[in-house]
């Protein structure tokens, strides 16, 4: 192949994996071969010619991918994750091009410190202490791309074996490093992963496991227990290692405790965290990640969760001193001119080559930023909450460990037995991938959320197939689809039996498409609310809500239906009710310039910047009122919505009241002169009224349509009040503060603004007033036509 045909070819290779990847659901994820199918199919030795690239490429398509288990789809839940991403992948291009071995400094400068950059970005990301961060020359600590975790955790065992059988040797010079080594000891939980006790292997020392406990985190009051009780037998504890989400059930060993005891006894820790160390970009999620610089190094794998294509495993260490004394060899032909001033990387871990890892890790950090990372990572979780729930909801199934991040262990009530054959048989249907984990006895399958493709639809899809394939067994083994668990019957409630049980709430009435057609449903279960609390927050949102009029046939219809049902409304319906009061009232809306006002805190006719007069009016002149209740308006008060006071005082004219308002109390009294009184303040032909017993108070309850009609009167009260003396009866309003500085503004300006003639000539009744000034609080002007 030259360079002309890489370029076409390269071209379409770039289009096969973008295909592959947009269409991976079509792909049956885990395959349907048996061992030794591929040695059926090519031939037992290599072309001695040179074959067309187009034919080495057919034989892809026609004979690896049928073998190939689909890592990348949304129904591959088995392991971990192993993502991908496109700048990943064009990193990997890249490096695969130049090609770099980065060992030294001296043979790949940009290599080398690409590395050192990106690793201290990605340390500061994830929150990790400064000690482990290499941003001046002479820091200890810094980190490395390993190729897995199961690396990192050997080179810190093989650090802290080390750096112990020198300690030992101090001790001891009489005793050879051989002899040492039997008395080395090291601990990590049951419930680590294997690459642990490899490494254990690999290094030539015991390994303890420390039980967990419920939840499967190791604590120091059991590894301490299990020290002391080594020590007494003559054995030297050297290394621990702890573990952030294990690969069975994803729990965490408390760090903080681990570390005080290994404090205590001299102890490595190391703290492997491959999979939930990704997590870490999210703050929410680092209260696991307390007692970190207590340890001596840290691992996780960013080719697990953050889309970097494997191998890459970033691992940092607080003094790389002690890797430098386990692996560092120094032949003539290595060395270099600037050796000690610049990090040379085969001094950090056990292969002497190593690939430009850092280029495609630092095109995924820059091309999603931590934003994007946070987010693939929060939608993982939540997915994992979704099938977690879809679990519960069906009594065949329980989740006996609490889920941590994005995965679920959940299995069949019953026999281990049970679940292992659901396991079997949805990885043999293929649709779906899955794995297996077994702590204390309990066999579970593990339900991992890996792709960032995965959707609310895919978890669905999946859930539908895993009941699909549980009711079959079942119905196989015990002839019924719930097996041998119990499911009580749900009882059935009436409607008059639930109004019966609680008066307040319990039912809600669910509009179809026609609304003439309601229905009436048990609503219990949805929520334990008190309904007045609700209906008042619903009329408080109603109030900021600046609501266009819309008026339809099919509107007017729906509205009668609500009417006439009369029964207790859905949110969509009360806003219809809303939007059809405001058409019956026909009130016109107000100009653009009152609308840009009341859209930046004012109300209309309001200057943004000055306060309102003093507080007493009597007649239309204001009265300056004691200091302790002076008004004080914002600047950027809310636009406040008022409905008309509905108060009779309909013949009762500003000139016959003294008006004095007390914004202390926040209320507005309004007192008649001594040649008027309420009684005689009623026009001629309209019955006297008795005043004596009126107690008008508006409060939203009982029905929402009476919150509806009253939505801007939460707390509002209108009273009218009568002592011996019929002149010394009075109306109180009271409401907010802000609504009572509203109403206080607007009678100011709308007297102070009428010229003298009109002022003599016009006395508008209390009554009239009041609508003026709510319809300028709800933003319309005009009077409302008769």
């Amino acid at each position: 192949m030259d360079h002309t045909e890489f370029r076409v070819k390269a071209k379409e290779m770039v289009d096969y994996i973008a295909d592959y990847l947009e269409n991976i659901r079509d792909h049956r994820v885990y395959p349907s071969v048996q061992p030794g199918y591929l040695h059926k199919r090519l031939p037992q030795e290599a072309p001695q010619m040179p074959e067309k690239w187009d034919d080495i490429f057919r034989d892809v398509e026609d004979h690896i991918m049928p073998g190939i288990v689909h890592w990348q789809s949304p129904h591959m839940h088995a392991y971990f994750p192993a993502l991908t991403s496109y700048p990943s992948i064009m990193g990997e291009m890249l490096s695969s091009a130049l090609n770099v071995l980065c060992f030294t400094w001296a043979s790949s400068p940009a290599g080398t410190e690409l590395e050192t950059i990106a690793m201290n970005w990605l340390g500061k990301v994830l929150g990790l202490p400064e000690c482990f961060l290499n941003e001046k020359n002479d820091s200890p600590g810094g980190g490395v791309i390993q190729t897995t975790a199961s690396e990192a955790t050997l080179v810190s065992l093989l650090a802290a074996r080390t750096k112990a059988l020198m300690e030992l040797s101090k001790l001891n010079p009489d005793l050879q490093s051989s002899e040492l080594l039997g008395h080395l000891i090291c601990y990590c939980s049951d419930q680590a992963h294997s690459s642990v006790e490899k490494a254990g292997l690999i290094g030539l020392v015991r390994m303890r496991y420390i039980e967990s406990d419920e939840h499967q985190s190791m604590r120091g009051d059991k590894l301490e227990e299990a020290i002391l009780n080594d020590k007494s037998k003559g054995l030297a504890p050297f290394w621990v290692c702890a573990t952030l989400g294990t690969t069975g059930s994803v729990a965490f060993d408390n760090l903080r405790e681990i570390g005080q005891v290994c404090e205590k006894h001299s102890a490595w820790l190391h703290v492997d965290a491959a999979y939930a160390g990704s997590a870490f970009v999210c703050p929410e999620y680092r209260h696991w990640l307390e007692g970190v610089e207590m340890a001596d190094s840290f691992a996780f794998n960013p080719s697990k969760w953050l889309m970097v294509n494997f191998d890459c495993t970033a691992m940092w260490v607080k003094d790389s001193t002690a890797l430098h004394r386990t692996f560092n060899v120094n032949p003539i032909y290595l060395r270099h001119e600037n050796s000690g001033k610049a990090i040379d990387y085969m001094h950090w871990q056990i292969p002497l080559s190593r690939r430009f890892r850092a280029l495609k890790l630092w095109f995924v950090l820059r091309n999603y930023g931590v934003v994007g990372l946070q987010k693939h990572i929060r939608e993982c979780v939540r997915l994992a909450q979704k099938f977690e729930a879809l679990v519960l909801a069906d009594q065949r199934f329980e989740i006996p460990q609490p889920r941590n991040l994005g995965m679920v262990a959940f299995r069949l009530k019953g026999d281990n037995a049970l679940t292992e054959r659901l396991l079997k048989r949805l990885n043999a249907r293929g649709y779906i991938h899955a794995v297996p984990a077994c702590f204390k006895g309990v066999y579970v399958i593990r339900f991992t959320v890996t792709s960032q493709r995965t959707t609310n639809q895919d978890i669905l899809d999946d859930w539908n197939e895993i009941k699909t394939v549980a009711s079959e067994i079942l119905v196989d083994m015990f002839g019924s689809e719930y097996g041998n668990v119990v499911v009580p019957k749900k009882p059935r409630i009436s409607l008059k039996e639930t109004r019966e049980l609680n008066a307040t709430f319990g039912t809600s009435l669910l509009l179809a498409n026609s609304p003439m057609s309601p229905k009436i449903v048990n609503g219990t279960h949805v929520a334990i609310c008190d309904y007045e609390q609700v209906l008042n927050s619903c009329a408080q949102t109603f109030a900021q809500l600046k609501m266009e009029p819309k008026d339809s046939p099919e509107m007017r219809r729906r509205i009668r239906g609500i009417k006439m049902c009369g029964k207790k409304f859905s949110l969509d319906s009360c806003m219809d009710m809303v939007q059809g009061l405001m058409m019956e009232q026909s009130l016109p809306q107000c100009s653009e310039e009152e609308r840009e006002e009341a859209s930046t805190g004012s109300s209309p006719g309001e200057p943004s910047s000055k306060s309102s007069s003093p507080v007493n009016i009597s007649g239309s002149k204001p009265e300056v009122a004691s200091d302790t209740n002076q008004l004080q308006v914002p600047c950027t008060p809310k636009p406040h919505r008022s409905k008309s006071m509905d108060v009779s005082l309909m013949g009762l004219s500003l000139d016959d009241t003294k008006i004095t308002i007390d914004m202390k109390n926040n209320e507005i009294t309004i007192t008649p002169t001594a040649s008027k009184s309420f009684d005689n303040s009623m026009e001629a032909s309209q019955k006297p009224g008795h005043y004596d017993d009126i107690d008008e108070k508006h409060i939203i309850g009982e029905t929402i349509t009476q919150a509806l009609e009253n939505f801007q009167q939460k707390d509002i009260d209108e009273r009218i009040e009568t002592k011996s003396d019929a002149c010394s009866a009075k109306l109180t309003i009271r409401g907010p503060g802000n609504y009572i500085k509203k109403l206080i503004q607007q009678f100011s300006e709308a007297e102070d603004s009428k010229p003298e003639s009109e002022k003599t000539t016009s006395s508008p009744s209390i009554r009239d007033r009041a609508d003026a000034i709510c319809k300028k609080c709800l933003h319309y002007k005009g009077k409302i036509g008769k």
